[in-house]
């Protein structure tokens, strides 16, 4: 496996292993359990309540609100972190901290949006 394309043959066979494993389990997994289906295992099962009515229920759009915050929280903070490990590294001055500032104010307009929307209040 060497040269060029001995890498990529390591990383196939490796991921061809990784399916065969995921794969086996998967069947040992049929093959082992026990099946006897009833009508009370098929039926829809939610929270303890028996299924009633449609399937259709809204939501309040503030939950995507939510959703989008913690998005922008969550990828603020994976961001900042590393860049915070190596900012003082010699090679990364100027323009770490430029790109570094682009991406806080995408960050900031993600909470001036929220802002804008109310979410950000205490009521």
């Amino acid at each position: 496996m060497d040269g060029y394309f001995g890498s990529y043959a390591l990383v196939a066979a490796l991921f061809a292993i990784g399916v065969a494993i995921v794969a086996g389990a998967l069947m040992a997994n049929r093959l082992l359990r026990p099946t006897r289906p009833t009508p009370d295992k098929l039926t829809s099962y939610e929270c303890g309540v028996d299924p009633v009515g449609e399937g259709w229920a809204q939501s309040q759009v503030r939950y995507y609100v939510f959703t989008y915050l913690y998005v922008v929280f969550a990828v603020d903070a994976v961001f900042l972190f590393p860049w915070a490990t190596v900012f003082d590294a010699p090679g990364f001055g100027l323009t770490t901290l430029v790109e570094m500032f682009v991406f806080l104010g995408f960050i900031a307009l993600g909470i001036l949006y929220a802002w804008r929307k109310r979410v950000l209040t205490w009521t």
